[in-house]
Order: C-alpha cells, then structure tokens, then sequence
C-alpha cells in the first residue's frame, strides 16, 4: 500500500516577474512560490516529504489542451522585446508574459505530471505541486488570468490517457472560477469538476454567465460540472464547509473518482485582496481531510492563486500536513452558512438533482423558486464590472485583517494503538502498534471504576476491558498516541466506563457515534455529549437535540444511504458540536455483515475532529472490522465503495425529518434558505 506525500518545487519557476505597470496583474509576484516553501522548510515538513524531481513537460503534453497555434504563439516569448510581449499580453485577458515564462509554464506543467505519476504508480499515496505559473483560467487558445498552460486540466487528460482512468475528479477550491478547465470538460462526463469562486451575480471576475450554477455541463456531460457561486464576500469556515457536506461530497462518493486532483487557490483565505472571504488558512486542513478517503486516497494538489503571502504560506502548510497525515488543527465557532451561502447552496443542489441519485428526492419542497426567478431577473440587468481587483478601500480593508497564527501541529510516532480480542492476529499497517501492558496507574484506575460503579452489573472480566479503554484514554491525554482500537465484550459498561474517563481527563465533550441495535445507557442532558446512532431497527421518537437515530433496512440502497447520512446529518453535526474526543463503538445489528466498508470511511472522515482524537469500541470478534477500524484509524487509504445505488425513498424522507428536527438547533444541518 502507498504511502508518503510527494513536494515538488523549483525555484526556476519564481524567476519571471511583471516588467511593466498593469494593476490587475501586480499582486502576481515570484514571492507567492518561494514563501509558501520557506514555511513549508520553517515548519519541518520538507524534510518529510518526498522530494520528487521536476520536469519540462513535452509539446504533445501540453498539445492534450492546447492548440498548436497557441503554443506556437507562446514559444516566440523568450526571443520578444518588454515593449512586445506587452503587446503579446495584451492580445488576452489579465495575463503577462516574460522571457522565462514559457520555461517556467513547462516546469510547472512537468512537476504536475510528475506527481500524477507519483501517485498513479503508488510510488507515495499523495502530493502537492508548488508551481507558478498557475493554470485554471487558461483556455485551448488563450492565457487567461496568470495563467499560461492549465495544469490540472492537462493533468485529467493526461492520467486518463496514460492510465485508464475512467473517473476524475478536479475540486477548484480558488476564490475564482477555472472556467478554462470548465471549457475542456463540459461535455465530458468521465471529469467531475467542481468549483467555488466569488461570483456576486456576474460582476465578480471573470464576470461570465456560465460561472453560475445553471451551468451544469453539455451533452454527455450534463451534470459533471458543479459550480457553487458565492454571490457574497466574506464567507466563513462555515460556508465552506457547508459546501462540502452539501454539494461536494455526496456528488463525488456517487461519483466514485478513481483521482482526485485539487486546483489549490488560496485567495479563498482570510486576508486576501482578491477573495476578501474569511476562512482561515485551518480550513484547508480539513478540506484535504474530506477528500483523503476518496479515490484510495490518491491526490494531487497543485497550486493555484494566493496573493496575501501571509495566508498563502499558511494555507499551504496546512494543506501539506495533513497529507502527511498531522492531527488536524481544531475549528470552533462553526455555525450555519450565511443565507447567501444557503441560496446558492440550495440553487446548485435543485439543478442538479435530476442527475444524481443524492440528490433527487431532498429540496424538492422549498420556498425559494421566487428568490431565484427574482436573481435571475437581476442577473440580466447587471453591469459587469471589468475590473477584477476590488475597490482601493476594499482591498485595504482585507489586508488589515489580522488573524491568529495556525497552532503548532504534529504527528505522533505512534498514531494508533489497538487491545484486539484475546489471541486474536491482527494486521497493523504503518504508524500502529498493539497496546501492550497496561500501566500500573490505568489498573488501578480501572479497579477504582469497577468497584464504584459496575460491581453488581459487570464481572471482573470487564476489568481488562477498562484497563485497555483508560490505557489508550490516557496516552491520548499524554500526546503519546492519536487514538486507539479496543475490542470489548460487554458494549454497554465499556461504553460508560470510557466516558466517565473521558470527561472526567480528556474532554468537555465527547461524541458517540454508535452503530449497532438497542440503546446505549448514554445520558445526554447535560450538552457534554452528542449520541449519533445508526440500526437496522426502527426506534422511539427523538426529543432530544443531543439525540439522533437513523435506521437502515440492509440490502440495495444501504451503503447509499449511509454515506448520505454520514455527509449531510451526522458531519455537520459533528464539526458544530466540535468534540474533544470521538467515540466510535459498533455493537450487534441485522447488517454488520455490510458495515466494514462504510465504517472505515466514517471513521476516516471523523479523522478532522477533535485533533484526531477517537476511541472505537468494537463488540465481538470480527477480525475484518477491526482490521479496516485500524486502517482507518492510521490515516491509511481506505478501500473506495464502488457505484452507489440510489438511497431508499423512505430512508430519504427519514434523514430529512431528523434534518427538520434538528436544523434550528444545528446550523450547520441547513441547506436550504429559511422560509419567510
């Protein structure tokens, strides 16, 4: 199995810069590269990586999405004079060119293959490209915004060529649309491409009427491109999140993309000139987080824009630890998307929904048809704004935003630790080891607990049990572990014993995710615990904003229909919950038998959580469940779920009441605008 992440960086593709004055391409500077590897070098982590070689890419590389007029025409640069190639530049739209800027675009272009092939040969598990020239905006015949070759467009073609790929995914996560990777793909159905950007109705650069969400693909491809406008400036943590949960995710696990390819544009972080959104460069953590458990984990992030250099380098950083497999850094304060954020989210998901499965029965009852015929009459009379710079006032504004500095985050020597059922052989992958023996202060603890509590319902069998639970408790209290397996027999005193530790040493909230029939003994009255429980039986009514039960019949639709749970219900409550620790605990059910694989993607994405602090609890002796319990555990790439069938209509109908019920108290849950 691959592992390892793959940095690939040359400073030759810092060495062209603007020789003359033109506003909108100033902010566009040999620095964005060179800070963001500094602090990458300053933070410890190039020397994690694998450093990867780049390359030139060859003319029939870049002739996958380029006309040979227009490469013919850039191949003259490097011999022009300043006063011709401003005139060459002037030929497009917001891009310069320089002597060396052909050179670098192959560099750039080369490094970004060089790291599909990384990743596609298993020779490491992901990687990131710090390249420059980016690439999003330029078209078959055009540079286009900075950018001279498109680099992941390229790279999509080129990975489907050279290894059959029949499913790409490419999430552009800059703060504008990629419309040049839109133009080669909008009639290709085996790309998904997805993209965020500042829209604001068309009068956001680069002001075009096929950036908004109407825009869904031609053809074949109908459906295969996903754009999320943000018709507002300063969307938070939140809204982006909410874009994942909402849009993104359940789209690409139906998808089922055998790459994910990351358009990294970091002007969607706080302070930049451009984006002037106020999402913290943490956010990009748990974005990359999200998308680990898809594809097997193969991953390529290339750089896009970025023009604070501050929140550029940050983000960066973030972005790479967590490919390296580092505890992902805490988000508090999340809370709902704005309603701006909503309409958009709720306009994309209704366009959309007649072509997939995830969506087709959810928003079919919603009150914003005259909001959006409204929009739509005010997209028509809009002036457009041909500047893509903000005002002079706004863009002061943004850059004196000041914000913390990300906290230190690191990786444990041992990330996992697991008690499997006694004489049991379970494979480890890397970074797990077994528990061991237990310290002589976790005995006595578990003695302490089992006299006090359990004496007259547990017999002194539960006493390892305890002692294995308060072992693995107290070496994530320690630093010494990220979290840890324990095989158990009696679910519900184990289940107890955990969170008394847990909230008397570790935590001031603990989430239980508990899979399985019957109910947990879990008191969650006081707001300290958040229980997520997903059977296979039908069970009483739910009051209780702290409570949540899905049930699931098993068979055609179970797997679909889990996952949609996990994406749109149970994520968002957990990241607005923001536990210090996950308790994931799996009992009996009718369909454990199906469980294994979507149990190791849950446990995946709860990875971002509470700096990756989880205990799972498993009941019983299945060596299977355990083994991908750990794999997930480890940060280890999990076994993709293959084509999804479509969710059960009445499963549909069950998870939107939970969502009805608990949207006021849970924000985050919404993804649709209020009623009014």
């Amino acid at each position: 199995m691959a592992s390892g992440c793959a940095l690939i960086f040359d400073e030759e593709m810092s060495r062209y810069k603007l020789l003359w004055t033109d506003p909108a391409c100033e902010i566009e500077v040999p620095e964005r590269l060179t800070v963001s590897y500094e602090a990458l070098k300053t933070n410890g982590v190039v020397q994690r990586c694998t450093q990867v070689p780049v390359r030139l890419a060859t003319e029939q590389e870049i002739l996958l999405g380029h006309s040979e007029e227009y490469l013919e025409a850039v191949k003259q640069t490097p011999k022009m004079t300043t006063e011709e190639l401003m005139a060459f530049s002037k030929q497009y739209n917001d891009v310069y060119f320089h002597p060396n800027i052909y050179h670098c675009a192959k560099l750039a272009l080369g490094a970004t293959l060089q790291l599909v092939d990384s990743v596609m040969k298993r020779e490491v598990r992901n990687g990131m490209a710090l390249v420059r020239p980016p690439g999003h905006h330029s078209q078959r015949s055009a540079g286009n915004g900075f950018c001279v070759f498109n680099n992941v467009a390229i790279a999509a073609l080129y990975a489907k060529k050279n290894y059959n790929l029949k499913r790409v995914l490419i999430v552009d996560w800059d703060v504008h649309h990629g419309q040049g990777i839109q133009y080669c793909f909008e009639e290709e159905p085996s790309v998904l491409y997805f993209s965020w950007h500042r829209y604001e109705h068309q009068t956001f650069w680069p002001n075009l009427p096929e950036s908004d969400y109407t825009s869904v693909g031609k053809g074949k491809g109908s459906g295969f491109n996903i754009n999320l406008p943000w018709n507002k400036i300063g969307m938070t943590n939140s809204d982006y999140l909410a874009g994942f949960f909402h849009v993104l995710l359940p789209i690409a696990y139906e998808f089922d993309p055998e790459l994910v390819l990351v358009s990294a544009g970091y002007d969607s972080a706080i302070g930049d000139p451009e984006g002037q959104m106020v999402a913290s460069p943490e956010i990009f953590a748990h974005l990359t987080q999200l998308l680990m458990p898809l594809a097997a984990g193969k991953m390529c992030v290339v750089l896009e824009g970025g023009y604070n250099l501050t929140s550029l380098a940050q983000s960066v950083c973030q972005t790479v630890q967590t490919l390296l497999g580092d505890l992902a850094p805490e988000l508090s304060g999340l809370s709902g998307p704005c309603e701006s954020a909503l309409e958009s989210i709720q306009n994309v998901r209704r366009a959309h929904s007649s072509y997939w499965s995830c969506l087709k029965q959810s928003d079919t009852n919603s009150d914003a048809n005259s909001k959006r015929r409204k929009l739509e009459e005010n997209n028509s009379e809009v002036k457009v704004n041909e500047n893509p710079l903000p005002d002079a006032e706004a863009k002061e504004t943004t850059q004196d935003l000041v914000w913390p500095e990300p906290v230190h985050r690191s990786a444990p020597a041992v990330r996992t630790v697991v008690a499997p059922p006694s004489g049991a052989q379970v494979s480890l992958p890397d970074g797990c080891q077994p528990l061991g023996g237990i310290s002589k202060a976790a005995t006595e603890e578990a003695h302490r607990i089992w006299k006090k509590d359990f004496k007259d319902e547990a017999d002194q069998m539960n006493l390892q049990a305890f002692g294995n639970i308060i072992s693995v408790l107290d070496k994530m209290k320690n630093k010494e572990v990220c979290n840890g397996c324990v095989s158990v027999s009696d679910l519900n005193v184990s289940v107890r014993c955990a969170l008394q530790h847990a909230l008397t040493h570790l935590a001031e909230r603990v989430l239980v995710v508990f899979i399985g029939d019957g109910k947990l003994p879990v008191d969650t009255s006081d707001g300290k615990i958040l229980l997520i429980q997903i059977c296979g039986e039908e069970s009483e009514e739910e009051n209780s904003t702290s409570r949540m039960s899905l049930h699931f019949k098993e068979g055609e639709g179970f797997t679909a229909g889990f996952i949609q749970a996990v994406l749109g219900l149970l994520l968002p409550l957990a990241y607005e919950f923001n536990p210090g620790l996950v308790l994931g605990v799996v009992g009996e059910g009718k369909w454990m038998s199906h469980l294994p694989p979507v149990w190791g993607h849950l446990i995946s994405l709860l990875q971002g959580l509470a700096q990756g602090r989880t205990l799972a609890l498993l009941q019983g002796n299945d060596k299977h469940l355990m083994e991908i319990t750990v794999l997930a555990l480890s940060g280890a790439s999990v076994p993709p779920l293959g084509a999804l069938a479509a969710p059960r209509p009445e499963d549909v109908e069950m998870m939107e009441k939970q969502r009805c019920r608990l949207q006021k108290r849970w924000s985050l849950l919404r993804c649709t605008v209020s009623e009014s």
